[in-house]
């Protein structure tokens, strides 16, 4: 969906806008990599990787590496703002030489868009050192702070991932391993996390109690894998084999393998995986817990037209994410697909002036409607969501001056009515178009000419049934809110 994101006034006077789609944005992308063998610098595959998981974040970017055949817990890393093809070349992946490391992409949800907050982070304490990756979001963030800070921590980040890195460490001091602190970690934590950790010997993944987050394991000869997504394991050519259960540490070393050993694990008797990771955020290759986002986003698309009819002669989705569950409607309906927009895929971080005719200019760079296969047609036009519904009239009012001569809006999503605290950038209820708003006044403000959005019953059923949080929707959270402000510094 196109995104007009507020912008952001720079020292030289020129105001940036760091994307032009208003859509929810997810915090980070996580991966890791052990090559047994230790014949392998590993860095090259991360940065695959990472390009892979590039649609998590495009913000900043980082890779920490270690060699377990040289000093112990020496570790490389190097870490840049932008996208991972800008930050990496040859000559700083050849610097990063080591058979074990981790990496992340990232887009800040909580915590100023710095490098001083770009990851992996790397401690170095008095058992040693550590790198860690966090995809998620805390909401007990101030307490934790607060707890730490009178003990004399000092912090040089403003994000929650550098409260979880000081836990383990501290519990470390105490603990007889790294997974035991970790668990003990676990117990303090409440909200989303997908962490990745390397320590001198072994690579561990840790995935919430709730599984809000996705976390893989895949293997390519002797060399694991951990990933957000099992996209990122396809392009380095590793082999999916299983997901990271929600509540697991699973620890990969030479001499256990992948190990799981259950005293560590925290369990919880119900799950809540984000919706969204099927209906946006993850790849459209990729599958989560063993559901396939193609399939989810084709199944939206169907119940879509099952429960929204409309008499059309093309269905279009508003790309990327917006184009498969715009296929599924077609489908279901009988209407022909096709494409209606023209997206120019080289619009990254874009500079503009903060007049109304530069973003509107701005939205047109980014995507453009095909007049020769909208013109004097009934189109359907099927999005992910709609947060704000700043840009929605623009989309359809292009669609109208490219010839449209109705535009029916379908959404694959139900409305947004609350805030999400897991790591998903949705505002508060204040600034979401559905707020306070029937469907009629929604549709009147974007100027379609019907709009209609995918019933809160159908989510289980495009996730094979799978348990999942819908608090963005409902208002009902599998974790209480924070009582405090934990979304202060987000740039809305």
């Amino acid at each position: 969906m196109i995104r007009m994101n507020t912008v952001h006034k720079t020292e030289s006077g020129i105001f940036e806008a760091q994307d032009l789609l208003d859509e929810p944005r997810e915090e980070c992308g996580v991966f890791g990599m052990y090559d047994f063998s230790g014949k392998e610098d590993v860095a090259s595959s991360i940065y695959y990787g990472l390009l892979a998981l590039q649609h998590r974040g495009q913000e900043s970017c980082g890779i920490a590496v270690s060699d377990t055949n040289g000093p112990k817990g020496q570790i490389h890393s190097f870490k840049g703002m932008g996208l991972v093809n800008e930050t990496f070349d040859e000559k700083e992946l050849r610097k990063l030489g080591g058979n074990i490391g981790v990496g992340h992409v990232r887009y800040s949800t909580a915590g100023a868009s710095t490098i001083e907050n770009a990851q992996p982070l790397v401690l170095h304490y008095i058992k040693g050192t550590l790198a860690m990756a966090h995809n998620g979001n805390l909401v007990n963030s101030p307490e934790l702070t607060r707890e730490l800070s009178r003990t004399g921590a000092i912090f040089q980040t403003t994000i929650d991932s550098e409260l979880i890195a000081y836990e383990i460490a501290r519990a470390r001091i105490n603990t007889s391993s790294v997974e035991e602190a970790v668990s003990m970690t676990m117990g303090k934590l409440k909200g989303a996390y997908s962490l990745v950790i390397m320590s001198p010997r072994k690579l561990i993944g840790v995935r919430d109690p709730y599984g809000f987050r996705p976390l893989c394991i895949g293997r390519r000869g002797d060399a694991w894998v951990l990933a957000s997504e099992t996209c990122a394991l396809d392009t380095i050519g590793a082999e999916f084999v299983r997901d990271v259960e929600p509540g697991e540490i699973v620890t990969i070393s030479p001499r256990c393998g992948v190990h799981s050993d259950r005293s560590h694990c925290l369990r919880r008797s119900k799950t809540a995986r984000c919706i969204f990771e099927y209906i946006y955020f993850g790849r459209a290759d990729s599958q989560i817990d063993q559901v396939s986002v193609y399939n989810s986003r084709i199944m939206a698309g169907r119940y879509l037209a099952q429960d929204s009819p409309v008499d059309a002669d093309l269905v279009i989705g508003v790309p990327e994410s917006g184009n498969v569950a715009a296929l599924g409607f077609s489908m279901q309906s009988g209407i022909p697909y096709g494409h209606g927009f023209v997206k120019n895929g080289y619009v990254g971080r874009t500079f503009i002036q903060p007049s109304q005719q530069s973003r509107e200019t701005a939205v047109r760079v980014k995507l453009n409607p095909l007049r020769p296969a909208v013109e004097g047609k009934r189109v359907v036009m099927i999005d992910d969501s709609i947060v704000r519904g700043t840009t929605s009239d623009r989309i359809v009012r292009m669609l109208r001056e490219a010839g449209a001569t109705e535009v029916h809006m379908r959404v694959s999503s139900p409305p947004f009515l609350h805030p999400c605290y897991f790591g998903t950038d949705i505002p508060e209820r204040e600034q979401l178009i559905a707020y306070g708003r029937t469907n009629e006044e929604i549709c009147e403000m974007i100027g379609a000419d019907s709009l209609a959005y995918l019933q809160m019953e159908r989510l289980p059923q495009i996730v094979n049934g799978l348990p999942v949080c819908t608090g963005c929707f409902s208002g009902e959270y599998p974790v209480d809110p924070p009582t405090e402000d934990i979304r202060g510094e987000y740039e809305h």
